[in-house]
């Protein structure tokens, strides 16, 4: 398949086609974040990077040739947790960037098969997003597919069906033994804290049998996300553990910093959810 993927992030599409044994004869990304194109780089270095979608006009590539549109177009208008600015937020309005593009391409090659993701919204949202690319929303949580929560819409024109629990995938059993021993100040900070972090939601202590909650973009910078207890020690995941929990290699973070991979598992894909999508592509073909 040739690929476009836009707002391309740490690539967990190219892992997902990866994974499911398509084979991928080439591969454009449009990304930003120097980081994240880093990594991409380091373990796809095929990969064509194509700088920032709203210029995709500019875009020297085969664009009649192009089999695969994927991506996961920014949440931060339609999330609860922001302020819901919706389709006036800048970010998410680059949205219709991504029907502008799979307009252009089913110009040229309408049985082109695309892919689109993004966050828990409103039903008004969900409806304007379903009536522009012409399918409807399936809702996936990651809980049932990996070690983490990560309830998300997914666009796709190709049936998806439901995903099957998959039981012991718990998060303790994803850390690979490559933890960081949170400091003696986090510690103090977490006495004082615990009772509204555990509260909101915003941390948890993840016992043997259990998944951890959703990560995101800001765990561990401001103290949130996931732990464990281990001999009366509180850690969290090093950078192996962190790219295991995404359904990445355990290579995959090794050229970024540790804070850098726990921004990208918090921006990126649930690779093992995305592999069950795209299974079902296949399948199709």
């Amino acid at each position: 398949m040739r690929v476009l993927s836009l707002f391309d992030g740490m690539s967990c599409g190219r892992i997902a086609l990866d994974r499911v044994g398509i084979n991928v004869t080439s591969y454009h990304a449009s990304e930003l974040d120097k980081y994240a194109i880093q990594v991409t780089q380091a373990n796809w270095p095929e990969t064509v990077q194509l700088g920032d979608v709203t210029q995709w006009r500019e875009w020297d590539i085969d664009w009649k040739g192009i089999d695969l549109l994927i991506g996961g177009s920014p949440c931060q208008g339609f999330s609860f947790a922001g302020k819901q600015l919706a389709f006036d937020d800048p970010r998410s309005k680059l949205f219709f960037v991504y029907v502008d593009i799979l307009k252009h391409i089913k110009t040229l090659n309408p049985t082109v098969k695309f892919m689109l993701e993004n966050v828990k919204m409103k039903k008004e949202y969900l409806a304007v997003i379903s009536d522009q690319l012409g399918v409807e929303h399936v809702f996936i949580n990651s809980l049932d597919k990996s070690p983490c929560a990560r309830p998300r819409y997914y666009w796709a024109n190709w049936a998806v069906g439901p995903v099957n629990n998959e039981s012991g995938n718990f998060y303790v059993n994803a850390l690979k033994n490559d933890l960081i021993v949170m400091s003696q100040g986090w510690n103090k900070w977490w006495i004082k804290n615990k009772e509204f972090q555990l509260k909101k939601g915003y941390s948890k202590i993840v016992s043997a049998e259990e998944k951890g909650i959703t990560m995101t973009a800001r765990q561990y910078a401001s103290w949130n996300g996931n732990f464990v207890n281990i001999n009366g020690v509180i850690c969290k995941p090093g950078k192996k553990s962190l790219a295991n929990l995404a359904g990445a290699p355990l290579s995959y973070f090794d050229c970024v910093s540790q804070r850098q991979a726990e921004l990208m598992t918090g921006n990126g894909w649930t690779v093992d959810v995305i592999v069950h999508i795209f299974n079902a592509m296949d399948k199709a073909l």
